[in-house]
C-alpha cells in the first residue's frame, strides 16, 4: 500500500531482457535504500514492483509482460517517480494507493496558469465513473485532487512543489500516463452492485 506522495525521482538506467519481461536497473536518487530489503515493494510511476536485488544506491525489479501491457513508462531508460510502501505508523499525506494501475490516460492539455499548470487528461471510458470532482486520483504514482470532470476528461491543478518534485513537469499533450482510481470508489461500486449477494 502507498500514499501517492512521491519520495524521489529516480532513473531507470537500463533494462535487461529476461525469458519473459525485463529486469529494470534503477538509480534510487534520494530515496534511500538502507531500510529496503529484498522482497520489499517500491512504486515506479504508480506501479508496485518487488525489489529483487540492490547494490549501493541502485536496485533492480522485474517487470512481467502483463505489467508492460497495461502500463506506460517502464519499458525504456528515463526518470521515474518512486515511493516506498507505507508502514502502519506512516502519515498518510495523499490517499490510499495500491500500486495496481487501472488504466492509461492521455494528456490533452498542460497549460501554464501563473506558476501552476492545468493538466487535463482523458481517461479510459471504463474508469470515468470512478473519477469525481474533488476526489482523489493517482497519475504516474502521484496523489492528486480532481478539479473538474467532463465525461471521460478531467482536470487537475499542479502546484510548483508537485512540478518540482515529480516527473509530471515533463508532460505534454499526447503523453500517456498511468492512472489508479480511488480505492474507496471501487469498493463502493462493488458493494452497490453486489445486490445483497454473500
Amino acid at each position: 500500500m502507498f500514499s501517492g506522495i512521491v519520495a524521489a525521482v529516480g532513473r531507470i538506467t537500463h533494462l535487461t531482457a529476461r525469458e519473459v519481461g525485463f529486469r529494470l536497473h534503477v538509480e534510487a536518487a534520494t530515496l534511500g535504500l538502507d531500510d529496503v530489503a529484498l522482497g520489499d515493494s517500491i512504486a515506479h510511476n504508480g506501479v508496485c514492483l518487488t525489489v529483487v536485488a540492490k547494490e549501493g544506491n541502485h536496485f533492480m525489479v522485474d517487470v512481467s509482460p502483463e505489467t508492460l501491457s497495461c502500463t506506460v513508462g517502464l519499458d525504456a531508460p528515463g526518470p521515474v517517480n518512486l515511493e516506498k510502501a507505507l508502514r502502519l505508523a506512516d502519515r498518510l499525506g495523499g490517499h490510499l494507493v495500491t500500486g495496481h494501475v487501472d488504466g492509461v490516460g492521455e494528456v490533452l492539455r498542460f497549460d501554464p496558469v501563473g506558476d501552476n499548470r492545468l493538466l487535463e487528461i482523458r481517461a479510459p471510458q471504463s474508469l470515468a465513473k470512478y473519477i469525481a470532482r474533488k476526489g482523489s486520483i493517482t497519475v504516474d504514482g502521484t496523489s492528486l485532487t480532481v478539479n473538474g470532470v467532463n465525461g471521460t476528461d478531467f482536470t487537475i491543478n499542479l502546484i510548483p512543489h508537485t512540478l518540482e518534485n515529480t516527473t509530471l513537469h515533463r508532460l505534454a499533450p499526447g503523453a500517456r500516463v498511468n492512472l489508479e482510481v480511488d480505492l474507496i470508489a471501487r469498493y463502493c461500486e462493488r458493494l452497490l452492485s453486489a445486490d445483497g449477494e454473500e
